[in-house]
């Protein structure tokens, strides 16, 4: 597992990504809470952002945060130490194929999947450290599942840029719509998955802002630079693609995106 993320180590992704679990955060984590005193692995916790969820609607869990990178990790402290000082975290800086041998009653992956050029075998790996009956959530986007009202092939394309950049650095911007099928294979008993749907228009101002806007335009807007040095589009072609997809969050216009959700036991 690398550290080459396609959005980058930016305050402006910290943003972004702090601005997505808060937006989303009722959709994604319903159903999601541990009994106080289990022992859980948040496994690629980045900044911090799903942390504090999962603290927040699980108090009085034992939560052990891992992540590669010391900068994410050291913004995940700072976050969680802000918002849920209590929270019992042992924060870890360890690449998710090298954990060491021990037990969890649950484990949590948000958004991590999709980076990894070997998700198979992350999913293997994180099986061994849970114990009978234990169980894992995992969450994933679709990038395939966008689509826009006013439909562009501009826009559209841009977003490819993103997808076809995040294959090149060995993760699948697709992964979502795979997540049954990935954890049947990596030994899980019990999956179920199921789609988690955002639907953004003018009556739902907050989901235009804090999703459409905050969270998938910028997220597309974070690889410009790469996109553009690579010659996937010009500076004059990204930008009227950008333009037209944020038409989508203007008066008259529409987004749709679906995160999928799925959990398995061992």
């Amino acid at each position: 597992m690398g550290t080459d993320y396609v959005h980058g180590y930016t305050p402006a992704e910290t943003r972004r990504l702090a601005d997505q679990a808060q937006t989303l955060a009722d959709l994604l984590h319903d159903g999601t809470s541990y009994p106080a005193g289990s022992r859980v692995l948040e496994a690629g916790c980045g900044v911090g952002a799903q942390t504090v969820q999962l603290v927040t609607r699980s108090p009085g869990i034992d939560l052990v945060s891992v992540d590669i990178s010391e900068e994410s990790l050291a913004r995940a402290k700072a976050r969680v130490a802000a918002i849920a000082p209590d929270a019992r975290v042992d924060w870890r800086h360890a690449n998710l194929h090298e954990l060491p041998a021990e037990e969890f009653d649950h484990v949590f992956l948000c958004f991590v999947l999709e980076h990894l050029p070997d998700p198979h075998a992350a999913l293997t790996g994180l099986r061994r450290l849970l114990k009978p009956g234990g169980t894992i959530t995992v969450i994933e986007g679709d990038h395939g599942s966008a689509f826009f009202h006013p439909r562009s092939t501009a826009a559209q394309a841009v977003i490819d840029c993103l997808s076809d950049l995040q294959a090149e650095t060995g993760g699948d911007a697709l992964i979502g719509r795979r997540l049954q099928p990935l954890l049947k294979d990596a030994g899980y008993d019990d999956v179920r998955a199921w789609p988690c749907t955002v639907y953004a228009d003018e009556t739902l101002p907050h989901l235009v802002d804090g999703f459409t806007r905050k969270t998938f335009i910028a997220m597309v807007e974070s690889v410009r630079e790469r996109a553009i040095a690579a010659g996937m589009r010009t500076p004059v072609e990204w930008a009227s693609g950008i333009r037209d997809l944020e038409n989508a969050a203007a008066s008259g216009g529409t987004f749709h995106y679906t995160f999928f959700k799925a959990v398995g036991r061992t």
